[in-house]
């Protein structure tokens, strides 16, 4: 190219904006949604995957919080521990605590177990048809909003209800947990070098010294046998110690304290109104003698 505007040399232009350049756009691919005013993105598949996906995120975040809190391992079921309290997963308090509402329980039971949760998805199933807006800011959709933020308060609620009064009946009858008792006993037998359930497999097999004494007939007249069981093995679930090598951990005094007066707040009820001085001095006499063969 000539540097002289006088030059008559023959300008030549590289690359020319001048030049039309045509783009090709894949018929398979749509135009947004967008470049249509007034119309929505179509509901299959483009919206139905968005809802699938946030649907997945949600269903991965609950079951991260169910395998980082799992529900505590109890002991097996066993009907005649009065002192259990029955408690659900916390994913499920606040329906357990709605179940013992008055009016969604006893004789209306059937209100509580097909009424609420029947309209309860239904009116989820007919918000879409309630909620026929374009508008997708939370604030101008008032339908919606109105039942997901009154669902979530009820939900916090009825599970913080339910918690407060687990604590307190905890609290109310002196009982820890059964798989605090677990823990505690797993730790004490890691501490003395045994495996987990040891030392109370061992205390069952302890045998009973003069099982044929006449001390076992009072047992059974102050029904020590009803909790201890009658073999006198005791209840790990209901938190109740063997008689079996009781002698082992109590002296005679502190046995005849322990059935005179009671112990553990009520657990251990008190048989000087129900026992003479007599049986019960029989009584500790026999539990004395129960310790470990040598």
């Amino acid at each position: 190219m000539a540097h002289d505007k006088k030059s008559t040399e023959k300008v030549v232009y590289v690359g020319d904006s001048r030049v039309r350049q045509r783009v090709r756009q894949s018929p398979a691919v749509p135009p947004d949604y967008s470049a249509y005013p007034g119309k929505s993105e179509a509901f299959i598949p483009n919206f139905l995957l968005k809802e699938w996906m946030v649907g997945v995120v949600v269903l991965v975040g609950f079951l991260v919080l169910t395998i980082a809190e799992p529900a505590p391992l109890g002991y097996p079921a066993d009907p005649t521990n009065a002192a259990f309290i029955p408690m659900p997963d916390w994913y499920f308090l606040f329906l357990y605590q709605f179940l013992k509402l008055p009016y969604v329980s006893g004789s209306y039971i059937v209100l509580g177990t097909v009424g609420i949760p029947g309209i309860a998805f239904g009116a989820l199933l007919l918000a879409p048809f309630l909620d026929t807006g374009k508008e997708r800011r939370f604030y101008r959709r008032p339908i919606t909003s109105i039942l997901m933020i009154l669902s979530l308060i009820s939900v916090v609620f009825l599970t913080k209800q339910s918690w407060d009064h687990y604590t307190h009946e905890l609290e109310l009858t002196n009982t820890i947990p059964e798989h605090h008792v677990r823990e505690e006993k797993a730790r004490e037998a890691a501490a003395a070098g045994k495996e987990p359930g040891q030392a109370a497999e061992e205390a069952a097999n302890i045998p009973l010294v003069d099982k044929d004494d006449p001390a076992m007939e009072i047992a059974k007249k102050a029904q020590c046998i009803s909790c201890h069981g009658a073999d006198l093995k005791g209840n790990e679930s209901a938190q109740v110690p063997s008689l079996r090598g009781v002698g082992d951990e109590l002296t005679k005094e502190e046995l005849v304290d322990v059935v005179t007066n009671g112990k553990g707040g009520g657990k251990m009820p008190a048989f000087k109104d129900t026992l003479s001085a007599d049986e019960i001095d029989q009584l500790t006499t026999w539990l004395a003698k129960q310790k470990k063969a040598e």
